[in-house]
């Protein structure tokens, strides 16, 4: 048999040429389409990338100086409660040194009448009293009454006092002493002997419901006249070193 040679020419359709002319133009299509697209990327980029690079250090710079300034309010708070608390105890300070300084020049007052400063010579004089509760007991009380005398200088001057408390029991007015107090009857008092100044230490039971207004002192020195201070309940129990009396 003799071999058939392959035909030579290849009979298309119009349909099929339209198909791959179609073809082609959507590949030219997209090759142009991506041309565009990456212009655009190449354009962008070019054109706005530092923009974006100069507003990404802008927000780095705005950052750090946010938390500088939080670090300064921070440091601003800190030294302002530095200076509250030194406030505070400045005030405490001068407020003990003007309680030092009045102690001071009450003591100085005492000393200056003890020593006859004021150019007088004073006899016995019952130059203050303080009373304060005793510990474990409703109605007892502690006295401590303070004698001066600079009349009689280098001499010893004795005596005794006794006490008294003025004050309302019931609807009526009272005055307490001796046994009323709690005292031995009869008491001979409380016994002092000094040459310049003695603070006399005694106590006394108030009863229950009396509200006392006045303490009533009588120092008694052999040889001299007695001698009576009253004292009103609160000077008594503010518990100052000095207290001013009432002759």
């Amino acid at each position: 048999m003799t071999s058939r040679h392959p035909p030579r020419f290849v009979v298309r359709t119009l349909a099929d040429t339209a198909r791959e002319a179609r073809k082609r133009w959507v590949l030219l299509g997209a090759w142009v389409v991506s041309l565009l697209i990456v212009g655009g990327l190449v354009w962008m980029m070019a054109g706005h990338g530092p923009a974006v690079i100069a507003n990404r250090s802008d927000a780095r710079a705005l950052g750090a100086e946010n938390e500088e300034l939080r670090q300064q309010v921070a440091n601003l708070q800190r030294a302002g409660q530095v200076a509250g608390i030194a406030s505070k105890e400045l005030t405490r300070n001068l407020a003990e040194r003007d309680e030092e300084i009045s102690g001071l020049r009450t003591d100085l007052a005492f000393y200056a009448r003890l020593v006859g400063g004021n150019g007088q010579r004073d006899g016995l004089k019952v130059q203050g009293a303080r009373t304060e509760p005793v510990k474990g007991s409703p109605n007892g009380w502690n006295v401590v009454i303070t004698l001066t005398q600079n009349a009689r200088r280098g001499e010893v001057l004795k005596g005794s006092l006794t006490l008294a408390v003025e004050g309302i029991q019931g609807n009526k007015v009272a005055t307490l002493e001796g046994p009323a107090l709690g005292q031995a009857a009869p008491s001979p008092g409380l016994p002092f002997s000094f040459k310049y100044f003695q603070q006399v230490q005694g106590s006394f039971t108030l009863p229950a419901g009396f509200k006392p207004t006045r303490l009533r002192v009588v120092a008694s020195a052999d040889g001299d006249e007695p001698v009576t201070s009253t004292i009103p309940w609160t000077d008594a129990t503010r518990n100052d070193e000095v207290n001013d009396v009432q002759q």
